[in-house]
């Protein structure tokens, strides 16, 4: 638009130097075609000055545009062919003055047009009456248009941004949500089931430290070794890996072994506790997360058993189906009642809601059967894709 203005001017003024050659008006009009090309040149810088570093003031700009449009009527009375640079000044209008000054101006400027055209006519045109206006409507209906199209892209914008931000912001609590929970489950299924342990072994330790020394202190060795096994898994919560038993290389059945065994080592010493490991199916290497939530739950499981179902044998059996992965826990105890709801014992802590989270984070489902005098059974089962899995020679 400034090159199409700057364009008209010179345009405007080499018609007239070739028309009216030695006019007495031709100082005149070249003086003031200069000045108002230096005015609509050095208007920004002006308007500018008014506010250095801030916003300009609309008054300035008013101001800077009411000059050049002076300046731009007396030529176009001394010269009616300078009326085309009306059309740049017609969007200059429309895009620094506010929109009833704008419309205001353009119907000035369209009047003004049609007198310079009417004066270089030879006669009355009614063309040249009802063209002018009608154009100017035209642009300055569409620029409206167009620039309110933009307000509101401009109010959309802001919105799907603030939007954005406050999703952002959700995720992050929900992250540190989910991270609590994770932790939270950690810490129930490994370092406060050993310290459970530690001082069910202690206290059994200390019941026969009399009588039975040499049994007192096989239950402070076992009990010594629960104790470096959570210093294992407390390091490993720092670095967020997986559980010591499966960080250390081992496969998950590998794992639940160990898992069995010291599970019958220590309460086998204080409560007479056997827990036994079946596999089916043939093994394959599995998912981090799935190795680390199943070697989780059978943790708590375990522990449930021990603390609540005096039961004198558990069994362990990892099923693997090739779609999923199925661990049950089986015991002999006491039984209970399981809640049509919940699937869990009343009243309880969150050791099971724990576990179904484990498992309903990996797309799986975890059930428990049970009834008084016949002892309970919980099932874990996780879908995997077939993408998977693979033996255990390929990942190594």
């Amino acid at each position: 638009m400034h090159a199409a203005f700057f364009l008209l001017l010179a345009a405007s003024l080499a018609r007239f130097l070739i028309r009216h050659p030695g006019d007495p008006r031709t100082p005149w009009i070249i003086a003031l075609s200069v000045a108002l090309a230096v005015l609509y040149v050095l208007g920004p810088a002006y308007v500018l000055a008014s506010a250095p570093g801030t916003r300009p003031t609309p008054g300035r700009r008013s101001v800077w545009l009411g000059v050049v449009v002076a300046v731009w009527m007396v030529l176009v009375v001394l010269a009616p062919s300078f009326a085309w640079c009306a059309v740049p000044l017609f969007y200059t209008g429309l895009r620094t003055l506010p929109t009833r000054a704008a419309l205001v101006l353009v119907g000035l400027l369209t009047a003004f047009v049609v007198a310079a055209q009417l004066m270089l006519a030879d006669g009355f045109d009614p063309n040249l009456v009802f063209a002018p206006p009608a154009v100017a409507a035209v642009a300055t209906a569409v620029f409206v248009h167009m620039q309110r199209q933009a307000d509101r892209q401009r109010l959309l914008i802001d919105d799907l941004l603030r939007t954005r931000r406050e999703l952002a912001a959700t995720e992050r609590r929900e992250g540190t949500l989910a991270e609590r929970q994770r932790l939270s489950m950690e810490i129930h299924d490994t370092l406060a089931q050993g310290l459970s342990s530690q001082q069910m072994l202690l206290q059994a330790s200390e019941r026969v430290w009399e009588s039975d020394p040499v049994a007192a202190r096989r239950h402070v060795r076992t009990a010594e070794s629960i104790a470096e096994r959570s210093l294992a898994e407390a390091r490993r919560f720092v670095h967020d890996l997986a559980p010591a038993e499966l960080a250390a290389g081992g496969s998950l059945p590998e794992a639940l072994r160990s898992l069995a065994t010291r599970e019958s080592e220590a309460a086998g010493s204080a409560a007479g506790l056997l827990v036994r490991l079946h596999v089916d199916g043939t093994p394959t290497t599995l998912p981090d997360r799935v190795e680390s939530a199943l070697l989780r739950i059978a943790q708590g499981a375990l522990a449930n058993v021990r603390e609540h179902a005096g039961a004198q044998t558990a069994a362990l059996t990892l099923t693997y189906l090739g779609d999923q992965i199925v661990l049950d826990v089986a015991d002999d105890g006491r039984g209970f009642v399981v809640p049509e709801a919940g699937g869990g014992r009343a009243g309880r802590g969150h050791g099971l809601p724990a576990m179904r989270a484990r498992v309903r984070q990996l797309g799986g489902s975890l059930t428990v059967e049970s009834a008084p005098g016949e002892g309970a059974v919980l099932s874990a089962s996780i879908p995997l894709e077939p993408d998977s899995v693979s033996e255990p020679e390929e990942r190594l």
